[in-house]
């Protein structure tokens, strides 16, 4: 790669002066684990989910734990889930001694599709976790009304998705429980961190106990709990990237639009966003229509930044393959099979300029030439 291919990478998180000042005024407080920066940063992202309790914990897979575990998630129950999804949506259903059923997506939006999800449905189904993959949201209204039906709890995966919408309802304003993460690949980040939304205010209690072992009073502990609290220094960091993260999702939906709008090759089939659908881009993916690690090849080669997410299905992985092998269970999941094989993430993050816009789409473009 010559020096006038310099990688345009897939991601770029933000850590600048006003996140090390948020940092270091935390360090000086002597305040850094649950203290005000926490309930601050609680507060102020409740405003990006409709005003429901928000509850902050380390990370968005204790957030998905966490959550299920408050609703009272457990051994024989069963928890629909997308298996075109990273582990972690159905590591925190295991985690609790729950069963994942595999649903599979649909191929527009690369998220639950509420027809499998309503085949999937049996007399052990205890809720759905719908995973607003990419930064998409998820058909939630379609999925609320199954589980209105069914009786069925909703766990939205809302962990690559902050601030995505439907039909005006941000995405963790839905279901019984909302989860988000501040990975800093993430759209806005908090070095490492994550967040409940629920609009339950004992389910919100249960959220506060659990993350501190158990107890709101210091040694007054109430019930068997974890410690996943978030630091102050993280929750400071979060709230000074919550007040970018307006302008930081105009710019990833302006960097998608312009390259939906330039790429031409035919072997490459662009992101769509479903009608009533704010799509906030996390990724920008694709989908390959022939040799997809030649094409990953060439766009490296050229200096674009670029990733497949996920290539291994959860159910293909080891912790749940092996197990349904045995069990002689198998997931019919077409859409989920031939997304795994086609998906290719390309930059979209706010950090891009027009020229590297335009190095991205020359670089796609070429590949039509080529495949």
């Amino acid at each position: 790669m010559s020096d006038a291919q310099e990688l345009i990478p897939a991601a770029k998180p933000v850590i600048d002066e006003q996140e090390i000042e948020a940092a270091v005024r935390v360090l000086r407080s002597g305040r850094v684990v649950q203290g005000p920066e926490v309930a601050a940063f609680e507060e102020e992202f409740s405003e990006l989910v409709a005003g429901r309790h928000c509850v902050a914990v380390n990370s968005g897979t204790s957030a998905l734990h966490l959550t299920l575990m408050a609703l009272g998630l457990g051994p024989g129950d069963e928890v629909i889930v997308p298996s075109f999804s990273f582990a972690a949506s159905a590591n925190a259903v295991r985690l609790v001694g729950a069963d994942v059923v595999f649903a599979d997506i649909d191929a527009d939006t690369f998220c639950l599709d509420p027809a499998a999800v309503e085949a999937a449905i049996t007399p052990r189904t205890a809720a759905i976790m719908p995973v607003h993959l990419y930064g998409h949201p998820a058909a939630m209204d379609r999925i609320m009304a199954i589980a209105e039906k069914h009786g069925l709890a909703v766990v939205e995966d809302a962990c690559q998705a902050h601030a995505a919408a439907l039909n005006g309802t941000p995405v963790g304003a839905f279901g019984n429980g909302g989860t988000f993460s501040f990975y800093p690949t993430k759209n806005m980040h908090s070095l490492e961190g994550g967040m409940v939304s629920t609009a339950d205010a004992e389910v919100a209690r249960t959220l506060r106990l659990l993350r501190n072992q158990g107890m709101e009073q210091r040694y007054a502990n109430e019930i068997v709990g974890a410690n996943v609290r978030m630091t102050d220094v993280s929750a400071a960091i979060g709230r000074v990237q919550l007040t970018r993260l307006p302008g930081w999702t105009e710019r990833r939906i302006a960097n998608a639009a312009h390259l939906t709008e330039h790429i031409t090759a035919p072997n490459v089939v662009t992101p769509k966003a479903a009608e009533g659908a704010r799509h906030v881009y996390h990724q920008y993916t694709v989908r390959v229509l022939g040799d997809r690690d030649a094409a990953m090849a060439r766009l490296t080669e050229a200096g674009i930044g670029n990733a497949v997410y996920y290539p291994t299905p959860i159910h293909r992985l080891k912790p749940y393959w092996e197990p349904d092998q045995k069990a002689g269970r198998t997931w019919d999941l077409p859409e989920t099979e031939r997304a795994a094989a086609e998906v290719v993430s390309l930059p979209v993050h706010p950090a891009l300029t027009r020229q590297d816009l335009d190095r991205i789409v020359t670089a796609v473009n070429t590949l039509g030439e080529k495949l």
